[in-house]
């Protein structure tokens, strides 16, 4: 379904499109995201699910371009927080929120629900990142999907510099950092969007082989 030497990815998160370029780069493509089409359609991401956001994502501005896209939703499920903030991960803080906006908000958030605990614990609560990846062709109207996730810990205060989102706050006891103390490298090895590139290309690598 991706032939060709560019891949496009239905996002304008400049973070998302490093990510996605890096790794598909071995594999000799060239990642354009939706700053390379204008014309390209705004999504409402209003589904319940990360699956039904990534293909509303990926038929929608396949549809409009004729080409094959993929789509990726992706967000942060803190069990402290039943699940919070999940599907509503980039808007938590509210629309337009910034990344320093939405980190503030699932820390306030957490600290609710541990009023009179341990103030000192640097880790507030278990949590997993998801994504789900959508390929979508127009020519034939078919979907290939994958998902990954990652599991950590949320931190009392953010660190590092890399990274976007809720890397500062996401920690990882293997690594004794945060996504955002990691390399790109490290990150990709480990990260819910690595592990669902791989799982898709797997996939992909079957359809071009006959499996």
């Amino acid at each position: 379904m991706i032939e060709g030497p560019v891949v496009i990815v239905a996002t304008r998160n400049a973070g998302k499109v490093k990510e996605f370029a890096h790794a598909l780069a071995p594999l000799g493509k060239e990642v354009q995201s939706l700053a390379d089409y204008p014309e390209a359609p705004e999504v409402e991401e209003d589904g319940t699910t990360f699956a039904e956001n990534a293909r509303k994502k990926a038929k929608m501005v396949g549809d409009a371009l004729g080409r094959p896209v993929l789509a990726d939703d992706s967000g942060l499920c803190v069990d402290q927080l039943d699940g919070a903030p999940g599907v509503y991960s980039a808007r938590y803080a509210g629309e337009g929120a910034s990344d320093e906006d939405n980190n503030e908000k699932l820390l306030a958030e957490l600290e609710k629900r541990r009023l009179g605990e341990d103030t000192e614990q640097p880790l507030l609560s278990t949590a997993r990142f998801v994504c789900h990846l959508a390929l979508y062709d127009p020519a034939n109207g078919q979907f290939i999907e994958a998902s990954g996730e990652a599991q950590g810990w949320i931190t009392s205060a953010p660190a590092g510099g890399g990274g976007f989102g809720y890397d500062p706050l996401f920690y990882l006891p293997a690594y004794d950092k945060t996504f955002a103390e990691l390399t790109l490298e490290e990150k990709q090895a480990v990260s819910h969007r690595g592990s669902a590139l791989r799982a898709l290309s797997e996939k992909l690598s079957g359809i071009a082989s006959g499996k």
